[in-house]
C-alpha cells in the first residue's frame, strides 16, 4: 500500500513563504501527472497546482504567479514553493496523482495570519 507523506506546513504571516514537500513510500510518481490540492474548513478539496509527467506546470488562477510546483522523479518527491501567502491560502495541503490516485495522506496544515 502506497503512503503519501506531506510536510513543510506551518504558521506564517501574510506575505510570507513556505515550501511544501511530498514523498511516497514507493516509487510511484514517475510517468504520472501529480498535483497539490488543498482543503479549507467547510470547503471541498481543490486542485491548486499540477505538473505533467514531463514537468509542465499548471496553476489555479488563485495561486498563479505565487506558487511554483516542481518534481524530482529520481527521488520520487513533489514540492510546492508558496510565496506571497494570503490568509485565504489557509488550508490543509495534500499531494496525489491526478489519475489512479492513491489514498489521501494526512496532509500538512498551512495557516496564514493577516
Amino acid at each position: 500500500q502506497v503512503r503519501l507523506v506531506e510536510s513543510g506546513g506551518g504558521l506564517v504571516q501574510a506575505g510570507g513563504s513556505l515550501r511544501l514537500s511530498c514523498a511516497s513510500s514507493r516509487r510511484t510518481f514517475s510517468g504520472y501527472a501529480m498535483g497539490w490540492y488543498r482543503q479549507a474548513p467547510g470547503q471541498q478539496r481543490e486542485l491548486v497546482a499540477q505538473i505533467s509527467s514531463g514537468g509542465t506546470p499548471t496553476y489555479a488562477d488563485s495561486v498563479k504567479g505565487r506558487f511554483t510546483i516542481s518534481r524530482d522523479n529520481a527521488n520520487n518527491t513533489l514540492d510546492l514553493q508558496m510565496n506571497s501567502l494570503k490568509p485565504e491560502d489557509t488550508a490543509v495541503y495534500y499531494c496525489n496523482r491526478l489519475s489512479f490516485a492513491f489514498s489521501w495522506g494526512q496532509g500538512t496544515q498551512v495557516t496564514v495570519s493577516s
